[in-house]
């Protein structure tokens, strides 16, 4: 196959050059030319993504639901929104070892009794994924293999066996014989994810892409490897845990921030059909420092368990957080001292959301307030609270979104009084539960401490 001639272009400003060099001819910028496909005018090999249509009205196009294709894990499905769409490229990033692959593995193993499927392994020989569809006790005698990380042989394997599902583990390794640069450079993600994008959506088949991440935690190679594809997906969770979490961060057929949760086992993932039971701990009495929250991730509401630790400070008062946002917490601290009169200037302030979870939406506010409060009067709250919303600077308490799902739920699991916004009272009463709805912080400290 004869060589595609290449070029290096800007990240910044688009210039090209024919040879790389440390700063771009353009926008003088330094270390931001990448190596590209050079084009010949014409004959794009994206000119079939798009066709040329004719303009319509909005109004008159026919808006059709497609069906899904059911992955046999409830959780998964969940996260994807409901399950798989055809022609979608879903994207599913995660920590090396926290079960990327042998969630993948499992759902190719279910899909493949009725759908036609195919599974790429860039990483893994055929020995090894064989091994680990063994230890996972998987029927794997209609699902197809490829061990191969050249593009183009993946792309004419795909158009001449058109699998309905296809999953390539990882993206990271592919290349393409049209760039010079080594797999998993910039160049080559953006190349190989992009034509594997065009198939998906010429062919109708469902792309499943396993991508790296970085040392921080975000999906490693160009960001706009997250735009071109269709879901995103994190794996959560410590490595260490046996317990992981699904969460969609983008979604173009379903909810954003929806969450599936994952036990792992000796025979794969197993879907945790109760979560809350996993973020709320058990004690044996009640204790300082404890509150329990109902936060909202996608359509599903759960009860998580905020822990608090204030203890004398020996030198700089500290302020750390696990799973919630540790800029929020000094906020919150100055609200607590402004308006209820609570000072915790010299001293230490812990806070953690129980479980593994993080918490990104301000309506677990008001529960870290209650704990921190609890943990410095060494006094417990009340048994069967569950408290949740957003404080605001002036001191106000603002309303939580889906007030009335936070409270089934928390009903549904036992408990019997609630300490939410005035803005989200419910309108019928909750049976077995008792509403105490209100306005501001000091008000809440002040019912609490008659309740204790």
């Amino acid at each position: 196959m004869a060589k595609t001639k290449t070029q290096y272009s800007c990240t910044e400003c688009g210039a090209t050059s024919p040879k790389w060099q440390g700063q771009c001819p353009g926008c003088n910028a330094w270390n931001t030319l990448v190596e590209t496909v050079a084009e010949k005018p014409g004959g794009h090999r994206f000119e079939s993504l798009a066709p040329t249509v004719r303009l319509q009205n909005l109004a008159d196009i026919e808006a059709r639901e497609t069906d899904r294709i059911p992955t046999g894990i409830g959780e998964f499905d969940r996260a994807l929104g409901g399950g798989l769409v055809p022609g979608g490229v879903v994207l599913i990033g995660g920590d090396p070892g926290i079960g990327k692959s042998t969630l993948l593995l499992q759902a190719l193993a279910y899909l493949a009794q009725g759908h036609k499927v195919l599974y790429v392994t860039g990483e893994e020989s055929g020995e090894q994924v064989a091994l680990r569809a063994r230890r996972l006790n998987l029927e794997t005698g209609s699902l197809p293999l490829m061990a191969e990380i050249n593009l183009e042989r993946i792309l004419s394997t795909l158009q001449a066996e058109r699998p309905q599902v296809a999953v390539i583990d990882s993206i990271q390794t592919l290349w393409s014989d049209q760039l010079s640069s080594a797999p998993g450079s910039v160049a080559q993600v953006r190349e190989c994810a992009a034509q594997l994008t065009r198939l998906a959506k010429q062919a109708g088949i469902t792309v499943v892409l396993v991508g790296h991440v970085t040392k921080e935690g975000a999906l490693a190679g160009p960001r706009v490897l997250e735009h071109i594809v269709d879901t995103v997906l994190y794996f959560e969770g410590d490595t260490h845990s046996s317990f992981r979490l699904v969460r969609a961060v983008k979604n173009r057929f379903g909810a954003v921030n929806e969450l599936g949760v994952f036990a792992m086992t000796e025979t794969g993932l197993k879907g945790v059909s109760n979560p809350s039971a996993l973020f709320l701990s058990q004690h044996g009495q009640e204790v300082a420092g404890s509150c329990v929250m109902v936060t909202q991730e996608g359509t599903r509401p759960l009860l998580v368990e905020i822990q608090a630790l204030v203890d004398t400070a020996h030198g700089n008062p500290r302020r750390l957080t696990v799973g919630l946002d540790a800029q929020r917490l000094a906020m919150l601290l100055a609200v607590l001292h402004r308006h209820a009169g609570i000072v915790c200037f010299d001293q230490d302030v812990f806070v953690n959301a129980v479980g593994g979870v993080k918490i990104g939406e301000p309506a677990g506010d008001l529960a870290v307030l209650l704990a921190i409060t609890s943990s410095l009067k060494n006094k417990a709250l009340p048994e069967k609270l569950i408290v949740f919303g957003e404080v605001g600077l002036a001191g106000e308490i603002r309303p939580a979104p889906r007030g009335q799902e936070r409270l089934k739920e928390a009903a549904k699991l036992g408990f019997t009084r609630a300490l939410i916004p005035e803005a989200n009272r419910p309108r019928q009463p909750i049976p077995g539960m008792e509403v105490i709805a209100v306005k501001r912080v000091e008000e809440a400290v002040t019912r609490i401490r008659d309740l204790q």
